[in-house]
């Protein structure tokens, strides 16, 4: 059985112990926090980078430790990921490009205040904190002064500090992610197969990433009958099948005549989602008038997608 963190968890590792599986374990957990701050993956070896190499997985590196978590025995592999390490960093000078303008701008807020109490001052840049992540504007001096109406008044006069240990930890943890099993001992899995099993489910997932659109509804399903359960789950599946069968060939079709349609964005792609496929022909009606069957709305970009699917969506569309 392979998972995503959702499932671990002292609980739910002790109801499936007697399975095999696979898990994520989320950065939430103490130990696993520590160890992805601490532990240095192993350098690859010149003689494992073309094994790496023919199993697709040149780009990671990994280390591996022996746990007891819940009572259980298990491997878990630290893994580093040099793309996801890449991306990782670029969020994190954007993030903090962004923690600067916006700080910049609090400062401002606060140092043109007038405050009736010293406390009242100290309040306000307690909760501005609050809202940064990675930078801080603390306070240096703490003006006694007077108003226009000679009342007395504070000013705060502070400067904006970067969080050092904040981005130190999330730049050692860029890019790195921890993955469990309770195969070990005689059913030990190779690092290398830990890996490539839990990236192929990941495929799956994907598929069923609309389930948490809006969009689709699916939390207005509510079943408590196992019979039930398996039904919807036959239901998605199958529903999952068509959805990338029918994306796989719109977008081989596509390649073919390589000519691209526009995306959310505008920008031209040869590989459209059928969910935003779907989007693009909202607002099509089909409308009878004296007696004549028609399709409204069918612009030049729809008659050109619906040239790339089967004769059955043409029929659909008269």
């Amino acid at each position: 059985m392979v998972c995503d963190s959702a499932l671990y968890g002292q609980e739910n590792l002790q109801l499936i112990q007697h399975l095999k599986w696979i898990t994520r374990v989320p950065m939430t957990i103490k130990k696993a926090k520590e160890l992805v701050q601490n532990i240095e993956v192993e350098e690859v070896k010149d003689e494992d980078k073309e094994k790496r190499s023919d199993l697709n997985l040149e780009s990671y590196t990994w280390k591996e430790e022996i746990v007891t978590y819940g009572g259980i025995k298990q491997t878990w592999l630290i893994v580093l990921s040099e793309k996801r390490q890449k991306s990782d960093l670029e969020k994190l000078e954007k993030q903090l490009s962004q923690e600067e303008k916006k700080s910049q701008k609090f400062l401002k807020e606060i140092q043109s205040e007038e405050f009736e109490h010293p406390q009242a001052a100290r309040y306000k840049l307690k909760a501005i904190n609050k809202k940064l992540r990675l930078l801080e504007i603390k306070e240096v001096e703490l003006i006694e002064t007077y108003s226009k109406k000679k009342e007395k008044i504070y000013k705060m006069i502070s400067l904006i500090i970067k969080k050092d240990e904040e981005i130190s930890r999330k730049t050692k943890e860029a890019g790195k992610f921890i993955l469990a099993t309770n195969l070990v001992e005689e059913n030990k899995l190779e690092a290398s197969e830990i890996l490539i099993t839990y990236k192929n489910q990941q495929s799956t997932e994907r598929g069923f990433r609309f389930l948490k659109d809006p969009l689709f509804f699916t939390d207005s399903f509510f079943v408590e009958k196992p019979e039930r359960i398996e039904t919807m789950l036959f239901l998605m599946s199958l529903c999952l099948l068509i959805y990338n069968l029918g994306q796989r060939e719109l977008r081989n079709c596509l390649k073919r005549v390589k000519k691209g349609i526009n995306n959310q964005v505008g920008k031209v792609t040869l590989r459209p989602t059928l969910r935003w496929i779907f989007q693009c022909f909202q607002g099509i009606h089909y409308v009878t008038l004296n007696g004549v069957k028609q399709i409204v709305n069918l612009t030049e970009e729809r008659r050109f997608i619906l040239s790339l699917l089967p004769a059955s969506c043409q029929r659909y569309y008269l």
